[in-house]
């Protein structure tokens, strides 16, 4: 079949973004025997027309759209990114006659309330590079599409129980000559890689668990570096290891520093650093193997609000993970997300007063805690009265200490007057 991949995500959040997922199904379709072709919509101003344009030289038989991001987590301000992706939509329907198939980070997160919302004809929560292919093969062959894993269609649910590929290994991994021709026009681009899918720390806000599920799945130390190996043969030189947590396990973490090292590639890479579990043989082979930078997601310098988040380390663990980090000469950048529940004007200060005492070479403050569907935050925020319990929090709803809003905006805007290293 002609197939049309769209990468539908024109925003810039934090950094400039390559569509990793996006390209890891286009090689397993490809590789069922489909005809690919590829847009990416973050090139070009005119990218509505050029998507127009494309549609109707190239016929496809299906359209996969990627929702990457619901909206930018700004709570004074929110960004809603579906908006202008239902426009793409529209853009498609009105070009061809094709299913439009949605999939996605964002999307997995809402596939009902997304799907519904966009008016696409169908989508696809989770692992798309298994059950893509499948849904070509039932749309090509004329077959029923019940059974397809993780397959929702709009106005009828999903079609089939969703599955975890545990063998990452047999899916495949993004292809270097996509992710090159995506990159020409980008600078400073740093190419997205994942190692590990799954998250099994369960932080009271966070969403990942309905996008990649709670147990640690693991591709094959060797299978990774022969990919970031074929990257850089093409010209990439920069990896964000996109793993929710690069140091667990350590010893898993530990081979990819040893293979990167002993295979000699030249290459700067960053990652994610969970604070609970640091080894200071493992942060030396970060640093020798190309490591200059990872976020420490620490929420909170605050051991009450560390608990009430499901952590599972404190504030003395953060300072030990940081100054191993710095001693190594790897860039720290912190996060802090201030008004959760439970926070008083007292954990802010001791929030704000610790990360100070940091000395990190950046910081990124939020306020006001996006609520995700299923989460305990949503349950304390339902329980407070804060959101209904039929709300499918679509639409970005966020948890803030009543009575403290005005106070924190006031506060963090002084702090950070004086301190440079903290992001706008």
């Amino acid at each position: 079949m002609r197939v049309l991949l769209v990468s539908a995500n024109t925003e810039q959040i934090n950094i400039l973004p390559l569509p990793l997922g996006l390209n890891c199904v286009a090689v397993a379709a490809r590789n069922a025997g489909h005809e690919i072709k590829w847009m990416d919509l973050m090139t070009g101003a005119d990218h509505r027309i050029s998507l127009s344009k494309e549609i109707r030289n190239y016929g496809p038989e299906v359209i996969g759209i990627s929702v990457r991001n619901i909206d930018d987590q700004h709570m004074d301000d929110p960004k809603f990114l579906l908006t202008p992706l239902k426009e793409v939509v529209r853009d498609c329907r009105d070009a061809s006659n094709a299913p439009l198939v949605l999939g996605g980070a964002g999307y997995s997160i809402f596939p009902e309330s997304a799907l519904d919302y966009l008016e696409a004809d169908m989508g696809i929560q989770g692992e798309g590079e298994r059950a893509f292919p499948l849904l070509l093969d039932r749309i090509q062959k004329g077959l029923p599409l019940s059974g397809v894993p993780g397959l929702f269609l709009r106005g009828k649910g999903l079609q089939g129980p969703r599955e975890f590929v545990r063998d990452l290994d047999t899916l495949p991994l993004p292809d270097a000559g996509i992710s090159a021709a995506i990159a020409c026009d980008r600078q400073e681009m740093w190419m997205p890689f994942q190692t590990r899918r799954g998250c099994p720390l369960n932080c009271s806000y966070c969403s990942t668990f309905m996008i990649e599920g709670c147990t640690l799945r693991k591709r094959s130390p060797g299978s990774v570096i022969e990919a970031i190996a074929r990257h850089v043969d093409v010209g990439f030189e920069r990896f964000y290891f996109v793993d929710n947590i690069f140091n667990i396990p350590p010893s898993y973490a530990e081979r990819i520093c040893q293979d990167i090292i002993e295979r000699g590639l030249k290459i700067s890479w960053r990652c994610i650093y969970y604070p609970g579990k640091t080894d200071e043989r493992l942060i030396g082979l970060m640093s020798k193997s190309g490591c200059t930078e990872v976020s420490l997601g620490f929420e909170s310098g605050s051991e009450n609000i560390l608990h009430r988040m499901n952590k599972k380390f404190g504030p003395a663990q953060v300072r030990r993970a940081s100054e191993s980090l710095g001693k190594n000469g790897i860039r720290r950048g912190g996060f802090l997300m201030l008004g959760g529940p439970g926070e008083t004007k007292e954990t802010v200060r001791e929030s704000l007063d610790f990360a100070d005492s940091l000395h990190l070479d950046s910081l990124k403050i939020t306020i006001g805690i996006r609520i995700y569907p299923n989460t305990a935050l949503a349950k304390c925020a339902t329980d407070e009265g804060l959101i209904s319990p039929g709300d499918n929090l679509l639409f970005p709803k966020f948890y803030v200490v009543k009575d403290l809003n005005e106070w924190l905006h006031e506060t963090v805007q002084s702090w950070r007057t004086e301190r440079p290293y903290v992001m706008n």
